[in-house]
């Protein structure tokens, strides 16, 4: 048996292994009563296998599903083989919809709330009904999952530990531009989504207000096409220009660079450094404190000891 071989069987093996304990967690899950509750649960954004083993068992035992639109859900539900009926809600859902759904929550009712793609309520339907729900003393229960502006940023290359999303920029370009204005001081990565119909004229408007600042458009994510463009808003821009843009939209922009050092400041700086220290001490630390080259520091403290 060669190296190969063994690695195909190990690997065939593992595989068993992993597909029985999902089988027995799904099982285990699914056996459980489900508790009385509207339940918030995450969908693929696009990958259908980008759904947890919760969320099915969620969606196989609770009383109602409501969903976006019924037709794109069935495609889910066909593919894992729930049975269970899917009724509209919607942004445009009235009231008396609503109300509904919470005499079925009151009753003792288990309800399954899921958008078209990601995480309810994030630039998807839910909100009113949450609050609703939550207002009369009913149980909402999230279930974590997938949602696009996550998967964006965490693929982007853009700084990850400080953001902020802002969902959908506004149609009119006069709205869109006032609402772009007010993250021309931001200090963290802003995140929008955008229709492909007003990409190009969405980042005409940011480089219009922000600058040529370092941004990503990434398109169609976790599908066969998935996409991500990666450049200076005016770049951005002109690929836009090229061709007609499809898919689903998110823009990430990076925040305003920091105001460049200028001479004066770091010679001030090394002077107060310089008290204590010699130059080649005082210019590292500066360097560090200011977060520019030590070489540039250096040469500009021999070049004031000179003029002295």
């Amino acid at each position: 048996m060669n190296d190969r071989t063994s690695q195909l069987e190990h690997d065939e093996a593992s595989a068993i292994r992993c597909t029985e304990r999902i089988s027995a967690e799904f099982h285990g899950l699914s056996a459980r009563p489900l508790e009385p509750a509207l339940y918030l649960i995450a969908t693929p954004i696009g990958n259908l296998s980008d759904i947890t083993l919760r969320a099915l068992s969620v969606l196989v035992r609770a009383d109602k599903i409501y969903c976006e639109d019924t037709r794109h859900s069935r495609k889910l539900t066909n593919h894992y083989g729930i049975t269970a009926r899917l009724i509209a809600y919607h942004d445009h859902s009235t009231d008396s919809v609503r109300d509904r759904i919470l005499t079925e929550l009151k009753a003792g009712s288990s309800v399954a709330l899921i958008s078209d793609a990601g995480t309810p309520l994030i630039s998807d339907p839910g909100f009113k009904l949450s609050q609703l729900a939550i207002e009369h003393g009913l149980k909402v229960i999230s279930l974590p999952g997938p949602t696009a502006p996550i998967v964006a940023l965490t693929s982007s290359g853009l700084p990850t530990d400080n953001f902020q999303f802002l969902g959908f920029l506004p149609n009119k370009s006069g709205a869109r531009r006032e609402r772009i204005s007010t993250i021309k001081n931001a200090d963290c990565v802003s995140v929008f989504f955008e229709a492909p119909t007003r990409l190009s004229a969405a980042l005409g408007d940011l480089h219009d207000i922000l600058g040529n600042r370092q941004a990503v458009v990434a398109r169609e994510l976790t599908k066969i096409h998935e996409e991500f463009k990666r450049g200076q808003l005016s770049d951005l821009k002109a690929w836009a220009d090229e061709g007609q843009i499809k898919g689903e939209i998110v823009i990430l922009i990076s925040p305003d660079a920091e105001p460049e050092i200028n001479d004066d400041d770091i010679l001030r700086a090394l002077n107060r450094a310089m008290n204590p220290m010699s130059l080649k001490d005082a210019a590292r630390d500066v360097a560090d404190e200011l977060g520019v080259a030590k070489k540039r520091v250096y040469e500009l403290g021999l070049s004031g000891l000179n003029k002295k």
